[in-house]
């Protein structure tokens, strides 16, 4: 038989189907609130373009370091995601002896922080003039955009305003130059060091256009001619164009050979840095017209090359050669497998990092080598 109208149903009843109503509404709309919940995240996720941090900043900010001045004018309601502090200013590179550093790894190939904090105390210490971080000796090719972030980090947190630091954003493919030098302006650093595009081979006239663009960006670049790894050379007259670039503050010269220093001089200026990338023949490049050297040799002998190169740009060549004579040693056998190899050795014995680890495609120091290089350093009393 039909069931009577609800209004014949005992008083408790009627109230169990008004529960039983309410409940599933209130389960209903938790339902549709978790669904629309999780459409929201499903799309905005497949709407974002995944890319690096750095890249898509180039979209909405200048390309140049923001500067206090700058944030003071920003409105207020949307100055609140930048904050003013003393790292918005590029320190200006010096004379001098300028570390090409290390990067410490732990055996597993991790970063090693602890110790690569040691070490950039180690430098501030020794009176070093500058720091080339993450270039060929720190490895940075097999460093990750986010290992690089951290590294240069601790860097500016340790040194900046006490030593220059000058970042390695050279490699082959021009959109990851400027990834890396927009991150080294992001994090505070203050000049960017360029290779030669490698295994390419640019003509000359791509080469200026290479490193103009980089010094478009606002950072000042410290161009980097090394032949024998990058397998093009500079001509005299692109550095001379790329210096009337007002970014463009200076080159690194690995090239070794001495008879072009007093020709560079001449037609890029006393203003324009002229830094020895050559170890065994950065004292001479010096006496010759240049400004420093940005040596390996620094990593295991700082206050040595400092007091060396002050001597040289002072043209003491007597106090060069008393100095340098020492080093020579250590100018020659800490090459004498692919650098960093001999030097992370080097500085492991020095007890400046408990590993010498180095990130394939490199390796540690054959043992065939390991005296080799502690009779250098005993030598100069370094152990």
């Amino acid at each position: 038989p039909r069931p009577p109208p609800h209004s014949t149903y005992p008083q408790v009843y009627t109230g169990s189907i008004a529960h039983t109503k309410n409940t599933t509404m209130l389960f209903s709309s938790c339902f549709i609130g978790i669904t629309r919940f999780l459409v929201v995240i499903v799309v905005t996720n497949a709407l974002v373009v995944p890319q690096t941090p750095y890249r898509s900043r180039s979209v909405f900010q200048t390309s140049t370091r923001i500067r206090s001045s700058t944030i003071s004018a920003i409105d207020s309601s949307s100055s609140t995601a930048l904050q003013s502090s003393s790292n918005n200013d590029f320190v200006p590179l010096k004379k001098g002896s300028t570390v090409a550093l290390v990067t410490p790894m732990n055996p597993d190939g991790s970063l090693d922080l602890p110790s690569l904090r040691t070490i950039l105390r180690h430098h501030v210490a020794s009176q070093t003039d500058g720091l080339c971080i993450l270039g060929t000796t720190g490895e940075a090719t097999t460093l990750t955009m986010e290992e690089r972030r951290i590294v240069l980090e601790l860097a500016v947190e340790e040194v900046k305003d006490k030593i220059p630091i000058l970042v390695g954003c050279g490699t082959i493919n021009p959109t990851s130059v400027k990834e890396q030098t927009l991150q080294a302006i992001d994090l505070g650093c203050d000049a960017a060091l360029i290779v030669t595009p490698y295994y390419v081979k640019p003509p000359q006239r791509a080469l200026i256009k290479h490193f103009t663009d980089v010094a478009d960006l606002g950072m000042p670049v410290v161009c980097y001619n090394v032949p024998g790894r990058s397998g093009i050379d500079m001509s005299d007259e692109t550095v001379r164009i790329c210096s009337e670039h007002k970014n463009i503050v200076g080159i690194k010269d690995a090239t070794g050979d001495l008879s072009r220093v007093p020709h560079l001089r001449e037609i890029c200026g006393d203003d324009f840095l002229m830094y020895s990338g050559d170890d065994g023949t950065s004292a001479q490049f010096v006496l010759d017209g240049g400004d420093g050297g940005i040596s390996v040799t620094a990593n295991i002998a700082p206050q040595r090359m400092h007091d060396m190169m002050k001597a040289a740009i002072a043209k003491d060549s007597n106090k060069v050669k008393e100095l340098n004579d020492p080093l020579d040693i250590l100018h020659n056998r800490i090459f004498c497998e692919s650098n960093p190899i001999p030097t992370k050795y080097a500085l492991m014995k020095m007890g400046m990092m408990p590993s010498d680890m180095a990130r394939p495609p490199l390796c540690q120091l054959d043992t065939e080598y390991h005296s080799f290089i502690e009779e250098a350093l005993k030598s100069n009393g370094l152990i």
